[in-house]
């Protein structure tokens, strides 16, 4: 069965109480916001390139599957990104270049198709 789709105001809103904190001009949020942030972020990149071919995590909030190709069913997928929260919403929001959290080893990234670098940012302020 599917997801529910992500209410895409409820996703911004999410995002933007965050931004404040990525922008440096505030503390780390509470962990209930920034769980929220991340996981609507998240399931939108899982809604722009449904799939199963890559798997998306970062922990310790979420993980998902997207990116069209062939898809995994057990043991480690062989297109893996991990990155940490703040890196992740960097990300989504377009204030970090793809490129630049790879060479800054902020995203680890295995398999060839592990390059989100064409679906980010998925939300824009």
């Amino acid at each position: 069965m599917p997801a529910k789709p992500v209410d895409p105001t409820e996703m911004r809103a999410a995002v933007q109480a965050v931004l404040p904190w990525l922008r440096g001009e505030a503390d780390q949020p509470e962990r209930p916001v920034l769980a929220a942030a991340v996981r609507l972020s998240l399931r939108t990149l899982e809604q722009i390139a449904p799939g199963r071919s890559v798997e998306v995590r970062v922990p310790p909030f979420a993980a998902v599957q997207c990116v069209e190709g062939p898809r995994h069913t057990r043991g480690t997928p062989p297109n893996v990104i991990e990155t940490d929260p703040r890196t992740w919403l960097e990300l989504a929001v377009g204030s970090l270049a793809w490129t630049e959290a790879l060479d800054g080893a902020r995203v680890t990234a295995s398999g060839t198709r592990a390059d989100l670098s064409h679906l980010l940012p998925v939300v824009r302020f």
